[in-house]
Order: structure tokens, then sequence, then C-alpha cells
């Protein structure tokens, strides 16, 4: 499990929406123990583009070319959410370059990419009400994805993890496949934050 810390990977500083992520972009130790960070997630940022489903800005990014990007899909009043995050996904992974891959690495970076999108947003269907938002951050370096809820629950990989069984893999495989994942609540507001980062191939 994860620590959540007031910095992204790298020491980049707060993110734009307050979610806090990982100095370093290190993995994960299991040892390590979890806990909340109360952040505030409001307040606008000149990076942050605020989309939703169906409209002209919905596939566009932000940022300096070649640089920091963040792009943000919103699901009010949307269905089928898993498959509506993860073509949101795919168009921002072409629109910088990871997509179509040139590499057996760089494919399977952007898989991974998808897999921890769809179970992040599958979570917070079967545990949380239905997702509100997913943030999409890339720096080139480090992928961070964001999915805000309503939900009070705490995601939790499932300890020990029994293949075999049912359920409860979700943020197993987030756990495998990511460089850090944490939860981010802010004071007086419903709802949390569940975010993952991902290393970029070489």
């Amino acid at each position: 499990m994860s620590t959540t810390r007031p910095c992204s990977p790298g020491d980049r500083g707060p993110e734009p929406s307050g979610v806090s992520g990982v100095p370093g972009g290190g993995a994960s130790t299991a040892s390590a123990p979890r806990r909340d960070v109360a952040v505030p997630l409001s307040g606008a940022h000149p990076e942050t583009a605020s989309t939703s489903p169906g409209s002209p800005e919905a596939s566009g990014s932000s940022g300096a070319p070649g640089g920091r990007q963040v792009r943000r899909l919103t699901f009010e009043d949307q269905g089928a959410v898993v498959p509506l995050a993860r073509d949101f996904t795919r168009q921002a992974l072409q629109a910088w370059g990871w997509l179509p891959a040139a590499t057996a690495d760089r494919r399977a970076a952007a898989e991974d990419v998808l897999l921890v999108v769809s179970e992040l947003v599958t979570n917070a269907c079967l545990h949380a009400e239905g997702p509100d938002q997913l943030g999409i951050v890339c720096d080139n370096k480090v992928i961070r994805l964001e999915v805000t809820d309503r939900g009070a629950g705490q995601p939790t990989p499932r300890t020990p993890h029994q293949a075999g069984r049912p359920g409860g893999h979700g943020m197993f495989i987030v756990q495998r496949l990511c460089l850090d994942w944490g939860v981010v609540r802010a004071p007086g507001v419903p709802g949390k934050t569940v975010w993952a980062e991902l290393g970029a191939p070489a």
C-alpha cells in the first residue's frame, strides 16, 4: 500500500487540483502505512481543462507541448462510464504520443494506463455511487490518473490476494501496475479522489 504525500513525483509541487502525490516516483512498499491527507480539491488552475462528455473540448488538452498536460472528463448524467473513460484516456494517449505505440514496451505501458483507468472507474461504480470526474495529468515521465467520487469508503487491496476468488482484484491490479497510488479527501466535502501514477516507458 502507499502513503499519500504532499508532492507528486520529482517534487513538481502540488497538483492543480490540490491532490497529493509521491516524491521521487518510487514504487510503494507493502509495509508502508496508508493515511489520508485532507487537501482542498477546489480552485481553478491555468493548466486544468475541465470538460464534459460530448462537448467540443472533451478531447482537448492544456499545457505546453511536450510539457505538463492535463485533461478532465465529467461523468454527470452519463451511462457506460467505464468505456467512456477508456475512450477518453485513449484519445489523450494518442494526443500525447503514447499511441500508436512504436514499441512493445510503449504498447504495454499504454495498455496498463487503460487498465488502471478501468479499475479505478469500476471501483467508483461498485463502491462509491459512481465517479464524478476523471483527471489525467501527463508530464512525459509520469502519467497520473485521478478519479473523484462521492463515496465514503476506503479502497484497499484484498489481503491476502486470492487469484481464484471472485472480486477484490481491482486495487490489487492498481497496486501492482502503478508506481504509487493513494486517496485524498477535502475537509467538509463529501467523497474523495483516488489517484494512481504510472511511469512512461524509456
